[in-house]
């Protein structure tokens, strides 16, 4: 049975996940991380100046200057990456660690301090306190959610165009930099409401995590967006729970955890972009060059002797390919199994009529994207996408026509495919 402390900060936790996972995309497809990184770093010495300030624990003026500061520490690194030789990186890292040093020593001098409130656990900002969030910053945290999601749904047009390509955004008279600048304004929005859950350290992960993981799912923006918003919600909603079942563990770290669970499932289990999904396309992909390359050498030895019957042993065909040792024996049962190749009792293999059509098929490809290298190399980039096995895949039909001529009249064209016509 959840108590009601625990509802508010399930609910909290969720609500920060999905702004978080939605503002973080555009960081990720900006490949702006390590600036949300900073940013969120560079957040600690704005909190404890305002607590200096105000004289007690008040979350928004301590958000407020946590924001602040924060835009002041990627004003810092836009100014150090244009009016000197210093890289982007190098200025990141810079910013983060001065704006994060001077964060710890004002947060010592704040708990050194005899003033009412000075014990107020500011540290609590560095990892996170979850189990402290109480309805005010709860609603606190909704608004900010609601005023980023109405921005994006306001400029999501620009946005979507300045996060893929910027320059097109300033050829076409758009203020990308103004645009970039607001958008960073909503990544440091989503940092600066992450803080009283997970604190300055993990925050970036919360930031970028959903991202991360929506990206292996698909290709779509709009799915992107959406995939995000509902693993940074799951990851909030799922590390809470993990941390209100295990009562010593911190829920701020448990919560980043959980998002790590969901990037990892993402990058195994993916159906395209997964790296099972990816091993299986390459042993795919692997196996039928090895078959093409196959029933092509066999065609090339029986051709000149079809349709009289030729059949040759491993030894003859290894002879000719640099197989490695098993492969071709291998790529020969296959053939056997699938009833393009037979074997005799003699030890040696020849094609059988499925076999020799299909190696005459591949055969007249294989002499197309010959012609194609050789005296039409406008067109060689279509070898790229290893998806394409054949040339009609991916010339217009006229110019595969054209193709097919230019092997009859070359004498090219395999006999079996001559007959057939």
């Amino acid at each position: 049975m959840l108590t009601y402390n625990t509802l508010i900060v399930l609910v909290g936790t969720s609500l920060l996940g999905a702004s978080a996972g939605l503002v973080g995309s555009f960081a990720v497809l900006r490949r702006r991380s390590l600036t949300g990184d900073a940013l969120a770093h560079a957040a600690l010495p704005g909190l404890c100046l305002a607590f200096l300030v105000v004289g007690e624990r008040s979350l928004p003026a301590m958000l407020f200057g946590a924001f602040l500061s924060g835009l002041a520490g990627i004003g810092c690194i836009s100014a150090l990456r244009r009016w000197t030789r210093i890289k982007e990186d190098t200025a990141i890292g810079i910013i983060l660690s001065v704006f994060f040093g001077a964060g710890i020593v004002l947060s010592r001098c704040i708990q050194n301090l005899s003033v009412s409130g000075s014990k107020a656990g500011l540290d609590s900002y560095i990892l996170g306190k979850t189990a402290g969030m109480i309805f005010q910053d709860v609603v606190l945290i909704a608004g900010l959610a609601a005023f980023c999601l109405a921005v994006l749904l306001l400029f999501y047009k620009e946005f979507r165009v300045v996060a893929f390509d910027p320059s097109f955004a300033r050829v076409q008279g758009w203020p990308a930099a103004s645009l970039d600048l607001l958008l960073m304004t909503l990544i440091a929005v989503a940092v600066v409401i992450g803080l009283p859950a997970v604190g300055v350290v993990l925050m970036a992960s919360l930031l970028i995590l959903p991202g991360a993981s929506a990206r292996f799912w698909t290709d779509e923006l709009d799915r992107l967006l959406v995939l995000a918003t509902i693993f940074g919600l799951l990851t909030g909603a799922v590390g809470t729970l993990i941390s209100t079942r295990y009562s010593l563990l911190p829920a701020g770290p448990i919560i980043v955890l959980t998002g790590t669970a969901w990037f990892l499932i993402s990058l195994f289990f993916a159906p395209r972009r997964g790296a099972i999904a990816r091993w299986m396309l390459a042993r795919r992909v692997h196996s039928r060059l090895g078959q093409n390359k196959l029933l092509n050498l066999l065609h090339d030895l029986s051709e000149p002797s079809w349709p009289g019957e030729s059949a040759w042993t491993i030894e003859d065909l290894s002879s000719r390919k640099s197989w490695r040792p098993g492969q071709l024996k291998h790529l020969l049962q296959q053939a056997v199994i699938w009833g393009l190749v037979e074997f005799s009792g003699t030890g040696r293999y020849r094609l059988t009529a499925d076999g020799w059509q299909k190696s005459a098929e591949l055969a007249r490809n294989q002499r197309m994207w010959e012609l194609i290298l050789t005296e039409h190399a406008e067109w060689s980039g279509c070898l790229a996408n290893l998806e394409h096995t054949g040339v009609q895949e991916c010339v217009p039909p006229e110019f595969y026509l054209q193709l097919d001529r230019e092997l009859r009249e070359r004498a090219r064209y395999p006999k079996v495919l001559v007959q057939e016509k």
